[in-house]
């Protein structure tokens, strides 16, 4: 990986570390795709893990279609645009993730564990960071698929 990309890599990091929501939009089984606020955390910097109960309509869209895009974001007009696919967790890689998220949100924890709670990882393919603070704007993206 080149200097440049670990350099814009770190940038999106460093702001997606600082947000605790974000908009998740995933697709239907009619092919509409339909938002959702979120809690997320971080791991391995660039990857998104988000609970969501079973009974909710995203955990349907996303047993039929994991790709998803996300925004996280905006209030200072600085934003993250992040295209990606999502994967259930089960196992270890649950346990570390939950245990992740949970240091990032402690009141959470007692929900943690409830029957119905589900657990995703998102695994990002195209990132776009904007600072529309700035003329001219700057943006960046790092394009995973690339990589």
């Amino acid at each position: 990986m080149t200097n440049d990309n670990q350099n814009k890599k770190k940038l999106i990091a460093d702001f997606i570390k600082k947000h605790n929501l974000a908009v998740l939009t995933t697709v239907n089984p009619e092919g509409k795709p339909e938002a959702a606020v979120i809690k997320f955390s971080v791991k391995n910097e660039l990857n998104l893990i988000f609970d969501t109960s079973s009974r909710f309509r995203k955990y349907e869209n996303l047993k039929n279609n994991r790709n998803v895009a996300v925004v996280i974001g905006w209030d200072q007009n600085i934003t993250v645009q992040y295209e990606g696919i999502t994967y259930e967790l089960s196992g270890e890689e649950l346990a570390e993730c939950k245990a992740v998220h949970v240091a990032k949100f402690p009141d959470f924890a007692k929900f943690a564990d409830m029957d119905k709670m589900r657990y995703f990882k998102i695994d990002p393919i195209w990132i776009r960071y904007s600072d529309f603070t700035v003329l001219p704007w700057k943006t960046y993206e790092v394009d995973f698929t690339l990589l």
